[in-house]
């Protein structure tokens, strides 16, 4: 098929890739400008570089809703248009343009985890599988009918960065599995069941605040799924800023008030975590290394040099 690949950082250089070495013919891809937000830095292969390197026209566009873009999409003449980590709202005259519509590639398994950042949600939300899902493209993001999906389990210690790269690498199959199919008229589409669906905003400076009333298995959640490259949990310690990069659940149970730094346990320092700690039924965070305001990093014992005081969501 004549393919037009709409498509963003690592996840669509890998839709991209897997286009370019397949039977498909790539006559045209659209890509966004570079970014400096925080998690668009992030997973930044260029989509442009790799076209460019293939002789493929590249349009570079915010938003697909100019008359320009549209005229050249129609000199294109696609079968498919494939987008993966478009990042603005694509209108219905160009996904419906080609012969079999837009097959869309979304990192969750759909209709959970519709729209952004959905390994993070997912993983501090403690699901036990994450995956790649396939689908048309309709007028509500990410609901069309699914063509292809594959999951993966998460293990007890996966960070978001463990889970992008196992998920990276099924884009490839998933992407010409669904593509074949739809080629050669065998592909079956399963309507998603929307009262399964949700739906996730992008991650920002507040999503990544600790809030010592979470139960401590939350927490340490919170911190695998904000591990680098991502931007670090963080609290604040006598009024400055504390990242915490690495911790775990406790093995035993602290009563108090939440955020107070309690104990050393093992390799870590203790903190009461949980709006009923009061109870002495919960377990702890145990905070194993931190990176300090100035950017120190040291394991957590070296750094809470006494027990005492409290970790703080403000300074």
């Amino acid at each position: 098929m004549r393919v037009v690949m709409f498509g963003y950082q690592t996840w669509g250089h890998r839709t991209l890739q897997a286009l370019l070495d397949s039977e498909h013919d790539v006559v045209l891809v659209v890509t966004h400008p570079k970014s400096e937000h925080a998690y668009e830095k992030i997973w930044s292969d260029s989509v442009a570089d790799l076209a460019e390197e293939h002789g493929v026209p590249v349009v570079i566009r915010n938003r697909p809703d100019d008359e320009e873009l549209f005229a050249r999409l129609k000199e294109a003449d696609p079968d498919i248009i494939v987008a993966n980590n478009w990042r603005t709202w694509i209108p219905p005259h160009i996904y419906n343009l080609p012969r079999h519509g837009t097959l869309n590639i979304h990192d969750s398994l759909l209709p959970k985890y519709a729209g952004f950042s959905p390994l993070i949600w997912a993983l501090v939300n403690g699901e036990s599988e994450v995956g790649v899902t396939a689908h048309m493209m309709d007028e509500v993001l990410d609901a069309g009918d699914i063509v292809q999906q594959h999951a993966i389990p998460v293990g007890p210690t996966d960070t978001t960065t463990d889970l992008f790269h196992k998920t990276v690498d099924l884009i490839a199959p998933v992407t010409i599995d669904a593509l074949d199919r739809i080629a050669s008229g065998t592909a079956e589409f399963t309507r998603q069941d929307r009262s399964l669906a949700s739906f996730f905003h992008k991650r920002a400076e507040e999503d990544i605040r600790i809030d010592w009333n979470w139960p401590a298995d939350v927490l340490e959640r919170l911190v695998r799924a904000q591990s680098a490259p991502y931007p670090s949990a963080f609290t604040f310690h006598r009024g400055k800023r504390l990242e915490v990069l690495s911790a775990v659940v406790s093995e035993g149970r602290y009563g108090g008030t939440p955020g107070r730094i309690f104990y050393r346990e093992g390799e870590g320092v203790v903190i009461v975590a949980g709006a009923d700690a009061r109870t002495g039924r919960n377990h702890g965070l145990a905070i194993t290394r931190v990176r300090t305001e100035d950017g120190r990093e040291l394991p957590a014992t070296e750094y809470f040099t006494s027990m005492g005081g409290y970790l703080t969501g403000r300074p």
